[in-house]
This record gives C-alpha cells, structure tokens and sequence, in this order.
C-alpha cells in the first residue's frame, strides 16, 4: 500500500470535513457534529492503516507525531467541551489540528518501516501517547488563552475561559507526568539510570515545571486572569519548543532523542 499517496487524501478529507463541521455547526448542530467526526474519524483510520502497513507504531518521527496530535486534539477538545458544556473550544482546536496536518502536507513522511532497537519496548507506545495526549489538552488550553486574552477582565467570558484553561491544564498536567515517569522506567531499563539530564529530558522536565508552576500560580491568585492567559503562552512556547525546536539547536546532537528529526 502507497502511503504517500494515500495520506493527502485522507488529509484532504479531515479538513474539508473539520471546515464544513464548523460551519454547518451554529444552525444545524447533528450535521457539524457528524462531519466533525468524520473528519477525525478518518485521521484515526489512516493511523490504523500507517501501523498495519509499517508494521510498526507510527510514532517516531515528528511528521508521525504532528499526525497523532492532529488526531488527539479535537478528542481533548471535544471532551472538555461536552464535560463543562462548552462549544467554542472546537473554533480553536480543530483550526489549530488543522495547521499541524497542513504541516505534515508540506513536509511529506517517507514512512520508513525502520525501528531502532532502543524504541522496541513495551515502555515506547505509552510513553509517547501519554505525551501526545498531554500535548493535546495544554494546546487546548493555549486556544483558550488567546480567547480569553480578547475578554474583559472580570467578565463572564473571561471566568468562563479561564475555567475551560484550567481543567485543560489539569488534565494535560497529568498526562505530562505520566509521560515523564513512563520515560524514566524506560531510561532505567535501557541504559541503567532513571536521569542523565539528556537535552530532551531537561526541555521535557522544563516544560513540566512550566504548568506546574502555572497551576501554583492559580491557586496563589485565582483572579488574576490575564497574567494567567501570558502564562499559558509562554508555557506553550517552552512545549513547542521541547517537542520540535530541541531539532533544530546544536544541543540537539548530545540528544539520543534525535531520531524524531
């Protein structure tokens, strides 16, 4: 099976159908919700098929992560919207997934079947899911701040997206915790030591501390709306930069992470 020529259409189909769910969905909400899922239901199916015909999880490159991001994202969305009864959180999700397919448009995967030995491990699967996912709810809650940032302090709409940030956060957090212990189980099964502040370890341990101390500050001033929105923007920058910049610095060559770029 071609995947370079399956994945543009699959990829076609997921945005053409996010655009029209989007906007069939303030008058007739059964049909934007159908073509919603379709669209991310056929992002899931190319997964299953890129897995089966690799042979192999497809979660080692970049490309292949921006994939399962774009994926996960409308999911994350989709969940804290349905549990806090929120709609708009989608306006923002699914354009933000949808930029990151665009990505993958433009920069083609070869789809190599290769595995190296050291992500053969019943530890590789979870360890990168749980960071997906983590990644997933915090960009939610990055959407939420760019809202939040046009709204008036002390006004409904500010409480309202601050809370969607928070419950975001909360969710991302752990699933960014669950990664990072995942990650050290498997460093001490690989290489014998739980830390060896690697360059992606120190970004991701970076990134952790970041939205832990956003959650602190939280608590420390729960009415302090537009500090928390910056926040949650610089938070995101040291997250993108974790998951993709790290490539692109000299360090990246002291990383046994590299094998994404």
């Amino acid at each position: 099976m071609n995947l370079i020529n399956i994945f543009p259409w699959v990829a076609t189909v997921a945005l053409a159908t996010w655009t029209l769910g989007l906007i069939a969905f303030p008058k007739k909400r059964p049909v934007g919700i159908a073509l919603l899922v379709l669209g991310t239901l056929s992002l899931g199916a190319c997964l299953v098929t890129i897995w089966i015909t690799l042979e192999r999880p497809p979660l080692r490159t970049l490309g292949e992560t921006r994939l399962w991001y774009s994926f996960l994202l409308p999911i994350a969305a989709s969940i804290v919207c349905i549990r806090w009864k929120m709609v708009w959180p989608l306006y923002y999700a699914i354009p933000l997934a949808g930029l990151f397919i665009t990505i993958n448009l433009t920069n083609p995967e070869s789809w190599d079947r290769t595995l190296m030995p050291a992500l053969r491990s019943i530890f590789f699967v979870p360890h990168v899911l749980a960071y997906l996912l983590a990644y997933a709810f915090l960009s939610a809650a990055f959407a939420a701040s760019l809202r939040g940032w046009r709204a008036l302090p002390g006004s409904e709409r500010s409480e309202q997206t601050l809370e969607f940030a928070d419950r975001s956060v909360q969710i991302g957090f752990g699933f960014l915790t669950l990664g990072l212990v995942i990650g050290a189980i498997w460093a001490k099964e690989a290489w014998g030591h739980y830390w060896a502040w690697d360059p992606k370890e120190t970004w991701a341990l970076l990134t952790w501390l970041g939205y832990l101390a956003y959650l602190h500050f939280r608590l420390q001033h729960p009415l302090a709306a537009k500090p928390a929105f910056a926040f949650l923007g610089a938070a995101w920058i040291v997250l993108l930069l974790c998951w993709f910049g790290l490539n692109m610095m000299p360090i990246a060559d002291q990383s046994v992470h590299t094998y994404t770029r």
